[in-house]
């Protein structure tokens, strides 16, 4: 059985969504035979376009307009462009002295992982357990909408948690790789005050998660020593040109973001009528729990479909499909899995 769950004590790298030549090879059915739900990526990201010849001879020029397009979309008053914003996740816990480090639970694994390598004292939290272990926390780790429970907490309630952090020089790490469906959510306008990072990326989206373009929005001293540490060139010239024409194509974005939300709530629909109910979600997936995770992740995969398989709590994370013909595989999918003799329902 080949299981993408992921836990932040194991050595070697962590294991995501996408993992789509192991799962072909497991399985022993080819790559371009699947159907790939596992990332929570837009399926119909935005049409690529080609960039003129000229830049792939240049070296990337940091002082083009990206990040001051980036910061009007995000609403940010200062950010820095970086390769994805993995590059941000694993080269934050290098900027501080060793720190308490709480990190909202069930969460992409990644924020754990890398603060834990970096030797911070790394503990793991349910959202009702903020409160209490604030008074201990250097820095607070949320993803927001979480990743896989689609939780989303008020501005208020963020804002409070940053004042008792930064009031001992602590931060708060908002991650919002999934908020641009909802930007309504997003605290990117926030972060001219020293000790609030928020995380955002092309990836999700837009679709565009090839392109390895992310960016951290923060205050400016912050900002320096992460460019610092990055070093030039960190996001490449035809992906810089990339996310100037997404990040400015408004029509494209009011249009993804309306498709998005339908389409995921058909997915939770569809979901519901196979008694997989979903107990969490956001415009990009939808999460279900059930007992027989392991059980419908091998099942569908021996069908070509891929979702992603978390084992604590046994769930499994489902993305859009692209097109009509997709959501007729997957429907036809958990009509075998039902009637195969197991329940597949909580």
């Amino acid at each position: 059985m080949l299981s993408t769950s992921s836990q932040i004590d194991q050595p070697g790298p962590l294991h995501h969504g996408g993992r789509l030549r192991a799962a072909a090879a497991h399985f022993a059915i080819p790559v371009e035979n699947w159907l790939d739900l596992s990332t929570g990526i837009n399926p119909n990201g935005w049409p690529i376009k080609t960039p003129p010849a000229a830049i792939w001879a240049r070296l990337p020029d940091d002082d083009d307009e990206l990040d001051a397009i980036a910061c009007r979309y995000y609403g940010a008053n200062f950010l820095l462009s970086v390769a994805g914003s993995q590059a941000a996740i694993q080269a934050l816990p290098q900027l501080r002295v060793l720190s308490r480090v709480s990190v909202l639970s069930p969460g992409y694994a990644e924020h754990a992982y890398t603060w834990k390598r970096n030797n911070h004292k790394v503990s793991t939290v349910t959202p009702d357990q903020i409160e209490a272990v604030l008074p201990n926390t250097d820095v607070l780790i949320i993803t927001h909408p979480n990743n896989p429970t689609g939780a989303v907490f008020p501005i208020a309630q963020l804002l409070d948690w940053h004042m008792q952090l930064a009031k001992r020089n602590g931060w708060l790490i908002v991650d919002e790789a999934f908020m641009d469906a909802t930007p309504e959510f997003s605290i990117a306008s926030q972060t001219s005050k020293p000790g609030l990072i928020v995380l955002r990326s092309l990836g999700k989206f837009f679709g565009l998660a090839g392109a390895r373009v992310g960016f951290v929005c923060a205050h400016p001293e912050l900002l320096t020593a992460l460019n610092n540490l990055l070093g030039p060139w960190s996001v490449n010239a035809p992906a810089r040109w990339m996310a100037i024409q997404a990040l400015q194509d408004t029509y494209w974005q009011k249009k993804t973001r309306q498709h998005l939300l339908s389409a995921s709530n058909r997915l939770k629909t569809l979901l519901t009528q196979y008694q997989l109910i979903p107990t969490g979600g956001c415009a990009l997936f939808q999460w279900a729990h059930s007992r027989h995770a392991t059980y419908l992740f091998e099942k569908l995969a021996y069908q070509g479909i891929l979702v992603r398989l978390f084992n604590n709590p046994p769930s499994l994370r489902f993305g859009l499909p692209r097109s009509n013909l997709d959501w007729q595989r997957l429907d036809t999918a958990l009509a075998a899995c039902r009637t195969s003799g197991q329940l597949i329902g909580a």
